[in-house]
């Protein structure tokens, strides 16, 4: 199945090889037109065909942004690369040449028709991306695993699946295999799959197939949850509150306290921290729900905005070219200050708020540093007497050498704490800050950009005017 290098020496795609294919596609396709007429556009050419070429290493086809169908079939290619900017390709044929893996086809989500006919490949898999494939060929291969087949259930379009020359073509359950694993199928190897043939491979692997849409369905719900669970949390942190809808902060100023969680072992702590915790999380909470409700209250002011704006350039072409300017400074332009006012207004009432609960959470940090200083000199006093009942870990009595050392350790916790809700804060206020400067700087720079079109827009209407004039001087002047 190796094509074999020929006398001509292997090429690498190259400026001239391109400039050629594309010139030769005939006068009948936009290709060859452009190349005659106007200089080859590579970003324009939708169909190209390199085969035959002895290519051995696919390169510089980046700038075939548009592509959508590509022949590389009947060269010595060893391996697919080269491709990842070709994200509109529908069709690709890579047939005869001597690849010996899929690979480097994650950016080409549309590809529909893939050939990979005549290599060199063993196994079928990296085709994860090809959400869209329903025809592929993979004859005249080295794949000799029959599990491989299950691996293309996940293409919910295919329908046209060639295997041919492959070792496991040579097993006496290959058809049935294949017609029971992927009932959607429509045709194998070339040949329509007829109804009773499907009817006869459900019924014989039907035990399988049942454990394994068993399992297919588990697997599915996960990753159903997984994706609920990370669209949430977009919308979370598009409102600057994710993980604040419950323990996440408070538990987070434990994770590096090394003294506090020995102080946790003292008498009475536990149901002070509980309290404590209670309280903590609740303040979290209201924030969050404070945040979703006024990130809707964003949105749609950012709704309304950009509604009034395309309504106010639909009414400007209604108006005519010649009131252009007028309309803009009118219309659009008090528009968009007046949003900016409204979201920034948002914006620094959202800060306040958030600023304000904020601060209860460091009142309450304040006073269970109170609270746990105090137990913490109590339950000194009692170890230097004698008159500790409680057992505490090595690690906490440790610490009760003296008052300083308790002091000092109390201490550290409670600036661990401090640090973590100031650090939350800042990253709250610098994001929404960023957030909105981006907003409406990049609004700002919508409208200069199409200011400078009305502009142009403006010269091209005034030199068409112009040669209009022109051109009834010109008759006055026959007559």
């Amino acid at each position: 199945m190796q094509r074999p290098y020929d006398a001509v020496e292997p090429r690498v795609m190259d400026e001239d090889m391109l400039k050629l294919a594309v010139g030769e596609q005939g006068p009948q396709e936009e290709a060859g037109q452009l190349a005659r007429q106007e200089g080859i556009l590579f970003k324009d050419v939708v169909s190209l065909r390199l085969d035959f070429q002895n290519i051995l290493r696919i390169d510089s086809l980046w700038r075939f942004e548009n592509l959508r169908k590509l022949q590389l079939d009947n060269n010595i290619i060893e391996k697919i690369e080269g491709l990842e900017h070709l994200v509109h390709l529908v069709w690709l044929d890579l047939s005869f040449n001597n690849i010996e893996a899929i690979e480097g086809l994650d950016t080409l989500v549309n590809l529909e028709d893939l050939s990979l006919f005549n290599n060199r490949i063993a196994k079928i898999d990296s085709l994860d991306a090809l959400v869209k494939l329903q025809v592929l060929s993979l004859g005249n291969n080295q794949i000799g695993n029959m599990r491989n087949i299950i691996y293309l259930r996940r293409f919910k379009d295919l329908r046209s699946l060639s295997l041919s020359g492959n070792p496991i073509a040579e097993s006496e359950d290959y058809k049935m295999f294949i017609c029971a694993y992927l009932p959607d199928l429509v045709y194998l190897d070339f040949r329509r799959i007829d109804d009773h043939t499907k009817e006869l491979a459900g019924s014989k692997h039907q035990y399988s197939i049942d454990e394994l849409e068993h399992r297919e369905n588990l697997i599915q719900a996960r990753r159903d949850d997984e994706l609920a669970r990370q669209v949430e949390l977009e919308k979370h942190k598009a409102a600057f509150v994710e993980h604040l809808n419950g323990s996440f902060l408070f538990d987070s100023m434990y994770t590096e306290d090394v003294e506090g969680n020995k102080l946790a072992y003292l008498p009475g702590v536990g149901e002070l921290l509980q309290g404590y915790k209670d309280k903590f999380v609740i303040i979290c909470l209201n924030i969050f729900e404070y945040g979703l409700k006024q990130q809707e209250k964003r949105k749609l002011e950012l709704d309304t905005f950009n509604e009034c704006v395309k309504e106010a350039i639909q009414e400007n072409q209604e108006q005519g070219r010649h009131r252009i300017a007028k309309f803009e400074e009118k219309h659009v332009l008090e528009t968009i200050n007046m949003f900016e006012r409204n979201i920034m207004d948002l914006v620094a009432l959202f800060l306040e708020n958030v600023q304000s609960l904020m601060a209860q959470c460091r009142d309450l940090e304040n006073h269970h540093h109170e609270k746990l200083l105090e137990i913490s000199i109590n339950t000194l006093e009692k170890i230097l007497k004698g008159e500790l009942d409680e057992d505490l870990p090595d690690d906490a009595r440790a610490l009760f050498v003296d008052k300083d050392t308790i002091v000092n350790a109390v201490g550290a916790s409670h600036d661990i704490h401090l640090l973590k809700i100031d650090n939350r804060e800042d990253e709250l206020v610098t994001r929404t800050n960023s957030w909105c400067t981006h907003l409406v700087d990049t609004i700002h720079k919508d409208e200069i950009t199409r200011n400078r079109r009305r502009v142009k827009e403006i010269n091209q209407y005034i030199d068409h005017i112009q040669n209009e004039l022109d051109n009834l001087e010109c008759g006055d002047v026959i007559d």
